[in-house]
């Protein structure tokens, strides 16, 4: 499956009070590497943004006068997002204000269209309980390098949590988990096809299988003859 992880930036934080989104960045991943198939758009909320909204993203409303409206890139958005896996950090958030901007122009839900919605908020709570689990601090945590990102911006942001979610997900550096890198979009190994695997055997040489045969002569003798490999000799395989 294909994974987009997505970021919005708003007005403000209240959907349902009237504030909007102003920005979208969205970055694809395909067997948990990014793609280059990217989105990103700068809207008009049609509306100004409160004051503690703009120290955060610092994107001007008179930047965003002549940008486009969101019925106006609503269909290239949901198509470029249609049975995706969507990754978000601090999901209702950003669904909320989505879906609250697909109300506006009468289409249906946001979950209605994508294939799932994972939110990384959530995984790190369960990773890092009673720890800073936003953006910047799982940067820091997990060596991910955020240090261009003085203002949040939602294409950037995307960039991050993407570098975010892989190593959330990796959990260990194992064989199975490298091997899900390239054959599960999820990045969770469920199940590996072994076929394609040619593995060697590696048969014993005498000398081993003479010094093999004397630790087991010993065993028996020491134990009086009672080994259970010597009294129940393995039967050859037909």
């Amino acid at each position: 499956m294909r994974q987009i992880v997505l970021d919005t930036e708003t007005t403000g934080l209240s959907a349902e009070g009237g504030d909007r989104i102003i920005e979208i960045g969205c970055v694809e991943l395909f067997a948990r590497k990014l793609t280059g198939n990217n989105k990103h758009f700068y809207l008009n909320p049609e509306r100004d943004s409160h004051e503690d909204a703009l120290k955060v993203h610092g994107i001007s409303n008179e930047f965003l006068r002549d940008k486009p409206k969101f019925a106006a890139v609503v269909e290239e958005l949901m198509e470029y997002l249609r049975g995706a896996e969507i990754i978000i950090h601090n999901a209702a958030f950003d669904v909320s204000f989505l879906n609250k901007e697909l109300e506006l122009v009468g289409r249906p839900g946001f979950k209605t269209v994508v294939g799932s919605v994972t939110d990384t908020l959530v995984m790190a709570k369960e990773m890092y309980p009673g720890k800073r689990n936003s953006l910047d601090a799982l940067c820091d945590r997990l060596g991910v390098d955020n240090s261009s990102r003085t203002l949040h911006g939602a294409l950037l942001d995307a960039e991050l949590l993407a570098d975010v979610y892989i190593n959330l997900t990796r959990g260990q550096d194992a064989l199975l988990i490298d091997v899900a890198d390239t054959s599960a979009a999820a990045g969770i190994a469920t199940r590996i096809d072994l076929t394609a695997f040619t593995l060697p055997v590696l048969l014993a040489s005498e000398q081993e299988t003479t010094a093999h045969e004397e630790v087991l002569m010993q065993l028996d003798k020491a134990s009086g003859g009672k080994t259970l490999w010597r009294q129940n000799p393995a039967q050859p395989v037909a």
